[in-house]
């Protein structure tokens, strides 16, 4: 597994816990997107690893956002575009992938943090974390997907009122309105994140990673195209080993030992 910077992975029953240790509040910038990139393209076609957990190194911060000195820099409109476009295709990548990504908001998600968590297909977090969207505060909008996603997630109205006003809010909170799964005390998010992740690394890859499809592409259409989406991959699985195996464990009464094929 190679060595980086920034970026720090480990693997437990088929789960890797990948996190971005970049002190004191994990930012992103060139180099922390490039590296998480260059991870997730490892374990994504890493046959041993069948789910993923992102969290930040420390005690203060998940992602605490972009690197503010970074944007400062930026001198043209085709600088910013192309820094955004980095971010959107490490968002897109995390958001496409047939394996299952938790993010675990051990602390700050705010700006590029909160649009990575929002990536993810699940996060826990932190009840006491701080979450938003602060751009507006700074003269501009969120970039890395802000706009699009958190509309999707939490609805439009309160998505707005995240956005134009540039507030957090607290975990528990973020539980409140769907933006996070589920708000635990802050010495519990990675161990649950991680048991929710080993729990879906337990079952099938096949029907995972159907699902995850059926589900992210329905969700770009029509309620009809979506179930059409729906019957073939549903009907993809059928013959498979992983299929008699669940049918057969299930008529037995005993937990199914699912071989990914």
């Amino acid at each position: 597994m190679a060595e980086r910077q920034y970026v720090k992975i480990s693997i437990e029953d088929r789960v890797a816990l990948l996190t971005l240790d970049y002190p004191p509040m994990n930012v992103l910038n060139t180099a922390t997107v490039i590296e998480l990139n260059d991870a997730l393209d490892e374990l994504l076609t890493n046959d041993e690893v069948k789910a993923i957990v992102i969290t930040g190194g420390g005690q203060y911060a998940f992602i605490a956002g972009a690197d503010i000195n970074q944007i400062a820099s930026i001198k043209s409109p085709d600088e910013a575009r192309g820094l955004v476009k980095m971010g959107h295709v490490l968002m897109s990548k995390i958001e496409s992938a047939e394996k299952p990504i938790i993010a675990a908001i051990n602390g700050y998600a705010l700006g590029g943090g909160l649009e990575l968590a929002m990536a993810c297909h699940m996060r826990i977090c932190n009840n006491r974390a701080q979450l938003g969207q602060p751009e507006i505060s700074l003269g501009i909008i969120p970039g890395f997907g802000g706009t699009q996603r958190l509309p999707r997630i939490v609805g439009k109205g309160r998505a707005l009122e995240l956005i134009v006003t540039g507030a957090r809010i607290s975990g528990a909170e973020a539980a409140n309105i769907g933006l996070v799964n589920k708000a635990v005390p802050a010495g519990e998010v990675v161990r649950t994140a991680m048991g929710l992740a080993k729990k879906i690394a337990s079952l099938g890859k096949l029907a995972i990673a159907a699902a995850l499809e059926a589900v992210n592409e329905g969700m770009e259409t029509t309620l009809e195209e979506g179930l059409e989406i729906e019957a073939d991959k549903f009907a993809s699985l059928v013959g498979t080993e992983d299929m008699k195996e669940g049918i057969t464990a299930f008529l037995e009464k005993r937990q199914p030992k699912f071989v990914d094929r």
